[in-house]
């Protein structure tokens, strides 16, 4: 006898119908939509931190920072997402069915928790090594002091992916862009302020 349900596959245009309707957030993967939670006050302080570095170095360039409201499309693969920041260079070119998801994120930046974690470092980070323009993942833990950041050399090209670790101390770089990013600053603002 079997006592498992059978999970109910929704499609893409359900989930773009829902997300029209709905005060919350959801990814899309494999049928599947998921709700999102919300996030604690450290990772949100870690993310406004990161997207403050990069915003302050992209002001007159090509490339323009994004926050966590700006939903990415991976085409290949179906995963609809709200990384914590994305960076696009040129243009931002737009999933034709769901107008506000950008579907060419030069970089995408994640702060793991405990309940994304794994996630985050593994079939997340395989739908996003599918997107052809593509350049940088940086993966910024919650735990300790440490940004992986994966790049490969082009957009477009398959594999070829290297990971660098990033821990106290050290800039990240984002060559792709022209940027780097502090970790000391990234933790140093998930601290509580002194009373």
């Amino acid at each position: 006898m079997t006592t498992a349900f059978p999970l109910h596959r929704y499609t893409y245009e359900d989930y773009v119908w829902l997300e029209e309707q709905s005060t919350i957030r959801h990814e899309f993967l494999e049928g599947e939509i998921v709700a999102m939670a919300g996030g604690t006050p450290e990772h949100a302080a870690m993310a406004a931190e990161i997207i403050r570095q990069l915003g302050d170095q992209l002001l007159s360039g090509r490339c323009r920072i994004f926050t966590s409201d700006l939903g990415v499309r991976v085409i290949a693969t179906g995963l609809a997402t709200y990384p914590d920041a994305s960076v696009v260079s040129g243009p931002t070119e737009r999933d034709p069915e769901k107008r506000t998801n950008a579907v060419n994120p030069t970089v995408l930046v994640e702060v793991t928790s405990d309940a994304t974690e794994e996630f985050d470092r593994g079939e997340k980070l395989e739908h996003y090594n599918k997107i052809p323009s593509l350049r940088a993942v940086a993966i910024v833990a919650h735990a300790r002091k440490c940004v992986e950041l994966w790049t490969r050399p082009d957009a477009g090209s398959e594999g070829s992916w290297t990971r660098t670790d990033y821990e106290s101390g050290a800039h990240v770089e984002l060559g792709c862009v022209g940027c780097t990013l502090d970790v000391d600053s990234i933790y140093r603002a998930a601290a509580e302020p002194a009373v």
